[in-house]
């Protein structure tokens, strides 16, 4: 197992996140099973997925943790522990079909101007907000910046996406006016620690690096306030790409905003409301306006 997150790590560059899940995957599945690997067969696979199902859990995850089994069992095989992959062959169940939440532009405003008081808490939650918005992140990859990661002239910000790629991406103006009293903030409470606290753009009181978990709890609680139901980061990245493409940005622009590998990917993140696509039907149709 140690070998296998190994290579997931170095040669994918999978995050600490992805690793725990497919070790907990992979557990799992032997745990319940108690077989070793080369034991395994097809049909110990295949009524494991079906338990899976049985037991209620969500197809997104069961699809999940046959991914984890299938990368498994191939790294076994390329690494000649196996002469074959058994779950290579297991059909992966149908996955629910769901429309990802996003926010209307003045759910937006109503989000990102809820932190008002001053002091360094609410500056910098405010910050955060705006930039989560401003420019589609993920929580992980706004928590691994750094201050030498925005260039506030450029108006930019260097990400390190999954399997560590790296990309620039376009701060707004709004979120660039959030970001300079942050900063002016997290130098002074870096001073008023008088030690070595790190380079981290996002910070605590005690100077240490804001944690993804520290993050969704931000967006959760401004977010009941403001709008009286919680929303995840995940969603301010929905609304992101949604809010682009309704205002005709090309669908391969917001895939490189987003970091995505494949176009895919992206058109699960994009969706319009019919009235939108009427409006942009009307607008392009030749024969859309056309007098009777």
């Amino acid at each position: 197992m140690r070998k296998f997150l190994r290579h997931l790590e170095v040669e994918r560059g999978a995050s600490a996140h992805t690793l725990r899940a497919y070790e907990k995957d992979i557990t799992t599945f032997f745990t319940e099973w108690d077989i070793p690997p080369e034991k395994a067969s097809l049909s110990d696979i295949r009524a494991f997925v079906a338990s899976l199902i049985g037991k209620g859990l969500k197809k997104s995850s069961v699809l999940r943790m046959l991914s984890s089994l299938r990368a498994f069992f191939k790294f076994l095989n390329r690494e000649g522990h196996l002469k074959t992959n058994p779950a290579k062959l297991v059909p992966s169940p149908k996955a629910e079909k769901r429309l990802p939440r996003f926010l209307s532009v003045d759910d937006v405003f109503a989000l990102v101007e809820r932190p008002e008081a001053g002091g360094f808490i609410p500056v910098r939650d405010r910050a955060v907000l705006e930039l989560l918005y401003s420019s589609g992140l993920r929580v992980s990859e706004i928590c691994a910046l750094d201050v030498d990661d925005l260039n506030l002239r450029e108006e930019a910000v260097k990400v390190r996406g999954k399997g560590k790629k790296e990309r620039l991406v376009p701060v707004g103006t709004k979120a660039l006016e959030a970001l300079r009293p942050y900063l002016l903030e997290r130098l002074s409470i870096k001073r008023s620690l008088k030690r070595e606290t790190g380079e981290a753009l996002f910070i605590n009181r005690t100077g240490g690096r804001l944690t993804e978990r520290t993050m969704r709890r931000i967006v959760v609680k401004y977010s009941r306030e403001a709008l009286a139901s919680p929303v995840s980061p995940h969603t301010l990245r929905h609304t992101f790409a949604t809010h682009l493409l309704q205002s005709g940005a090309d669908l391969r622009v917001i895939q490189e905003l987003l970091g995505h590998s494949s176009l895919s990917t992206t058109q699960k993140y994009t969706h319009l409301d019919i009235a939108h696509l009427m409006d942009v039907y009307d607008k392009a149709h030749p024969l859309a306006n056309e007098e009777e």
